[in-house]
């Protein structure tokens, strides 16, 4: 499925802005416009994604309820911790 974009963002730069960009889109091989595009959308997601309050919609916060409350495997970790402790080494220095 094809989308339309039909939504214009218009910005200003200073001439090694605009030489930085047309380079990377050309490293990039892409068209300096979906360069500047998918690096500011893939930015924002980041952005966005740091945030502390997310909102969600019911089933969405169901989902994540259902998963919080599902038994995990925890074999591996009660493994882990059952290693003895690189702190636990005594650790002797031989100066004589």
């Amino acid at each position: 499925m094809t989308t339309i974009k039909d939504q214009r963002i218009n910005l200003r730069a200073e001439a090694r802005q605009e030489a930085l960009l047309r380079q990377a889109a050309s490293a990039s091989h892409t068209s300096m416009s979906e360069f500047i595009l998918s690096s500011a959308v893939e930015r924002a997601e980041r952005v966005l994604a740091d945030r502390r309050r997310f909102e969600a919609s019911a089933e969405q916060y169901d989902e994540f309820v259902a998963l919080l409350d599902a038994p995990i495997e925890t074999t591996k970790l009660a493994d882990l911790f059952a290693r003895p402790s690189v702190f636990d080494i005594k650790f002797v220095l031989d100066d004589e």
